[in-house]
């Protein structure tokens, strides 16, 4: 059996480690099986891509293609690699513009398509990543789903042949590469902070990290936390400050936020560790602070992860500078999830893929 995997953003890179880890592990053990990666140059810092590949041990892609965010130009530069390559499996992850062009890409030429994370819905049709999933969702002939609530999301859409909870295999990916203490603390070090006593945040969807009001309320209510606050930048974010005086003046009247480059993902999963509190507009950090017991303040009106909401880990804020601020300061109460497997999610998924093409 021959896997083509479309991938093309970080948290894709994330996913695709312990997958690609299950099935070299699998054709260890004897069973035909091989993968090649296609790397559709959507995320192209070095931050952002590179480091990723060589920190998590991810097989080097046979084709790297230069696309951006561009899935038309995505989908016409995979289909001749697929017509080919002829792939028994396509392979996609989560709801960005790579997995719908690899999608789009194989179902044009009738090869079956396998989704993890399939199922999600955020109800926001005005988020592109809502349209990716769904149309995803659609095409893919295996759709592995992360909860229970993804596969109760595909069953009222009328979806249920091929659909499986298999966990989330970025729960493995949290397991096998969150770094020990004293490497967590000589990372937080490193930028000045003791443990426990900062909050950690990300800015990176179009809808905030473009957006100069959403960027300055925001701003305004990281000021007023009254912890130290590090930031990972986004490319996309770094730009909207660079080019807006407004933001760089409140930034700079703020001292207790320290904007940093993007970091790897093991020094991610240490500052999410360590971190008091984060705050996020990302749908996978959501997830991560609770991997990483670490509550979450998401600025989003909406979330993917209703589990975190209801068990207390989570809450949803927008990006108005008094609800993020209410948000921060009501006291957490979580309670235990689960929903995320025990860490073999990945293969688990491979198994059933093996099992299906046997």
């Amino acid at each position: 059996m021959r896997i083509i995997t479309v991938i093309g953003a970080r948290p894709q890179f994330v996913k695709a480690a312990v997958v690609s880890r299950a099935i070299r592990q699998k054709a260890l053990l004897g069973a035909d099986i091989q993968e090649s990666i296609l790397h559709t140059g959507q995320h192209y810092d070095y931050n952002m891509s590179d480091l990723f590949f060589s920190q998590l041990d991810i097989p080097a892609p046979e084709w790297h293609l230069d696309c951006g965010n561009d899935t038309v130009k995505m989908k016409a530069a995979i289909l001749p690699i697929l017509r080919a390559g002829q792939p028994d499996i396509v392979l996609v992850y989560g709801d960005t513009y790579s997995t719908l062009a690899g999608a789009e890409a194989a179902h044009e030429l009738a090869i079956p398509v396998a989704h993890i994370e399939a199922g999600l819905r955020s109800f926001n049709d005005a988020m592109p990543e809502e349209y990716n999933r769904i149309a995803t969702d659609r095409i893919a002939s295996w759709l592995f789903c992360p909860t229970t609530t993804a596969v109760e999301n595909l069953r009222r859409e009328g979806i249920s042949r091929g659909v499986y909870h298999t966990g989330d295999v970025m729960y493995d990916a949290a397991l096998a590469f969150t770094p020990d203490e004293a490497a967590q603390r000589q990372i937080i070090l490193s930028y000045g902070l003791e443990p426990k006593t900062f909050a950690l945040t990300t800015v990176h969807r179009a809808s905030t990290a473009e957006n100069t009001e959403a960027l300055t309320s925001i701003i305004a209510a990281l000021a007023q936390v009254g912890m130290p606050v590090l930031w990972p930048v986004h490319p996309h974010t770094r730009k909207t400050i660079e080019r807006t005086r407004s933001l760089q003046q409140a930034l700079r009247k703020a001292p207790m936020i320290q904007l940093i480059e993007p970091v790897g993902y093991t020094a991610m999963l240490a500052l999410e560790r360590q971190a008091r509190l984060i705050i996020t507009d990302s749908g996978g950090i959501q997830k991560e602070a609770f991997f990483q017991h670490t509550p979450c303040v998401t600025l989003r009106d909406e979330s993917e992860w209703v589990e975190t909401l209801k068990a207390g880990w989570n809450r949803l804020a927008g990006t108005d500078t008094e609800r993020i601020l209410q948000a921060v300061r009501m006291p957490f109460e979580p309670q235990p999830i689960d929903e995320y497997g025990s860490g073999h999610s990945a293969e688990q998924i491979i198994d059933i893929l093996c099992h299906i093409k046997s």
